[in-house]
């Protein structure tokens, strides 16, 4: 199931006795498991009923002995399992390869075969919530979460599917904001959804109530860089007038983020040119391929100007580099800013 319909369905007050939430994406898993916390809490005392643990540093006998126990006067108790992870011993099959008997002794299962017999015939007066960032498809845990509807899949949000979440929290949080805003904020905001809230909480408490977010308020909270500012630069880069460039990237190069902000910036305006560039080769008008192109229609004249002084070829030459510099930003040991100068001077070239 989604994190979305295991939210309504715990907010409905149907709870499962076992959860495996699993994926990367910890806004979701933060959310999922803390709805789940809250329903369980229901009708009984605060931290009477609830158990945490971290796999690797307690036993799995700890967590499923914490789930078998009684509640103290309440119908259920809470028990968290995180880092299962930590207890996959990979083998050619995929299963946990148990380590073997010996002689008058029972076997002991590995730790994700004994949580996945348990979750056969879970006790109904508990709910245990195992949370792994990922497991293999053919553990006996996870086949068996898929095939009950245990599993809640709390996986990266799709780049395409970012600005309709950041307009839907918008909503929520009582704010307007338009298609072209919420694209600039994905790019520059995102992947993780936890950043991307964090920044519309902050946007929507500068803005005010019922106020829409806009561009200026995303440039004055979230990055100090207007996207009219991103438009000069790879104005002046196409122009190749280098010390210019060099000179708008001094002034607006912020080293608390390594310069990645303003490279989102960067590449989403340069994918404008290219989703611009490809509107007009069908013939359309430029304030046409400017509404294809997402950039508002007035800046359409700068864009034909723009597109129609690159040699052939630049375009997909500029996305790479672009690309390029995104890892050199992520995994280089060398200086942000000289790393964004040295794209720069790449870009300018003929």
């Amino acid at each position: 199931m989604t994190p979305d319909q295991a939210l309504k369905e715990v907010s409905q007050g149907s709870l499962r006795p076992v959860y495996l939430v699993m994926g990367d994406e910890r806004w979701y898993v933060d959310r999922v498991v803390s709805a789940i916390r809250e329903a369980v809490a229901k009708g009984g005392i605060a931290g009477f009923n609830e158990d945490k643990f971290m796999a690797g540093e307690a036993t799995v006998e700890a967590v499923l002995g914490a789930a078998k126990m009684l509640p103290m006067m309440a119908p259920r108790r809470f028990v968290l399992a995180r880092g299962l992870e930590r207890w996959e011993k990979k083998s050619d099959d995929g299963d946990e390869a148990a380590a073997p008997a010996k002689k008058g002794v029972s076997k002991q299962l590995p730790p994700l075969d004994a949580l996945a017999e348990y979750a056969k015939t879970p006790a109904s007066t508990a709910v245990l919530v195992l949370v792994a960032s990922k497991l293999h498809a053919q553990r006996k845990l996870v086949t068996l979460a898929k095939k009950s509807d245990f599993l809640v899949a709390c996986e990266q949000l799709p780049r395409r599917s970012l600005p309709g979440f950041i307009k839907t929290v918008a909503k929520e949080k009582g704010n307007a904001i338009s298609g072209d805003v919420a694209e600039h904020l994905a790019e520059i905001a995102g992947p993780e959804l936890g950043y991307v809230v964090d920044a519309l909480e902050r946007l929507s408490l500068f803005v005010g109530e019922k106020q829409p977010i806009t561009e200026e308020a995303v440039a004055e909270i979230v990055i100090r860089v207007r996207q009219s500012t991103t438009w000069e630069l790879l104005d002046a880069i196409g122009q190749r007038h280098l010390d210019k460039a060099l000179a708008t990237l001094a002034d607006v190069y912020d080293p608390s983020d390594r310069g990645l902000k303003l490279l989102g910036l960067v590449a989403w305006s340069v994918r404008g040119l290219v989703k611009f560039d490809a509107a007009l080769a069908l013939g359309v008008s430029p304030q046409e391929a400017a509404q294809r192109a997402g950039v508002p229609p007035f800046k359409a004249g700068e864009m034909a100007q723009t597109v129609r002084r690159l040699p052939p070829g630049t375009l997909p030459r500029w996305l790479r580099l672009l690309a390029e510099t995104d890892l050199a930003l992520k995994g280089s040991k060398r200086p942000p800013q000289a790393i964004l100068e040295t794209m720069l001077l790449d870009m300018c070239a003929n």
